[in-house]
């Protein structure tokens, strides 16, 4: 059985969500889908999802599998599309969202660079913290920055993301340095942090005892916006939990200052997510490379 189809079905039930979907979409019978994905099985000696009649839910195998999966699939496409009609240009219309603090920073100011090297192609830009369904309202492509907690989704890693506990010089002189990730539970420190009402729900990760926890440190000042906690703390109002796309150019100027690095967790993703990898446009697949290829430069995260 040709390999490159079992990924291809694979990745087809993932993004539809069931086997009968994906049949339905390539105008087959569901047993053929289930031979193709009991094959791959097989083949690589694990359990790659959890079949029941009810729901399609991946194994930890099956999750790392499918980020290698969707890439190479994705790479397969670019390289037919570059030599096939010629080369033929990228054109058409890209729906593209983003959250809103990333967005702005690191989506759009790239947008015009991507327009300036394929012409023929436009691009609708939603900024927006809402997550949004991609297929029932319409979007090419999302670009999403953490865990991604649907395992569903098709996604391609474009870089990594940390995130740091950070301070203005003047608040650490003026305060301390704190030494555990404990110490903010007891109130020594002023920590400005995301409302309950805002998206962040689980806190500050820290790795401690080597195992990651997640705290909800008190402090004085709290808000739904980033972009806020992030002003108050290069006025030296306190801590703040911030993601390195965001502070790595403070970093580098000395205007803030990553403590606690030694219990740093484990960096997350920035992610293309797409609604399906199958007949992928070119111009979305274009626009995925730029983004990678930009994030990718040396430099670029502390140029700000």
């Amino acid at each position: 059985m040709d390999r490159l189809k079992q990924l291809e079905t694979f990745a087809a039930v993932v993004s539809r969500g069931s086997l009968s979907a994906a049949a339905q979409a390539e105008g087959v019978a569901p047993a053929v889908i289930g031979r193709r994905l009991d094959a791959l099985e097989e083949r690589l000696g694990v359990k790659l999802m959890v079949r029941t009649t009810r729901r399609l839910s991946l194994t930890h195998e099956g999750s790392a599998f499918l980020e290698d999966c969707t890439r190479i699939l994705a790479d397969i496409a670019s390289a037919e599309a570059s030599v096939s009609a010629g080369g033929v240009k990228a054109s058409g219309h890209v729906r593209i969202t983003a959250p809103g603090g990333f967005g702005r920073r690191h989506v759009a100011p790239l947008v015009p660079g991507f327009l300036a090297q394929h012409p023929e192609v436009s691009i609708s830009l939603n900024l927006s913290d809402r997550v949004i369904d991609l297929v029932n309202e319409g979007y090419d492509c999302a670009v999403r920055v953490g865990d991604l907690p649907d395992s569903s989704l098709i996604s391609v890693r474009l870089a990594d993301n940390r995130r740091l506990c950070v301070a203005a010089p003047a608040y650490l002189a003026r305060a301390g340095v704190p030494q555990h990730p404990l110490e903010l539970m007891r109130g020594g420190h002023e920590c400005l942090t995301l409302s309950s009402e805002a998206s962040q729900s689980r806190g500050w990760a820290f790795t401690i005892d080597g195992e990651v926890q997640h705290l909800r440190p008190p402090g004085r000042l709290d808000c739904t916006d980033g972009q806020v906690l992030h002003a108050w703390c290069l006025a030296g109002l306190g801590l703040a939990w911030r993601s390195t796309w965001e502070v790595e150019a403070d970093l580098a100027a000395g205007r803030l200052i990553s403590v606690l690095d030694a219990h740093a967790a484990p960096p997350n993703g920035i992610y293309a997510v797409l609604p399906h990898v199958r007949h992928l446009p070119l111009r979305v697949r274009l626009w995925i490379d730029f983004l990678k290829h930009s994030y990718a430069t040396p430099g670029y995260w502390t140029a700000g």
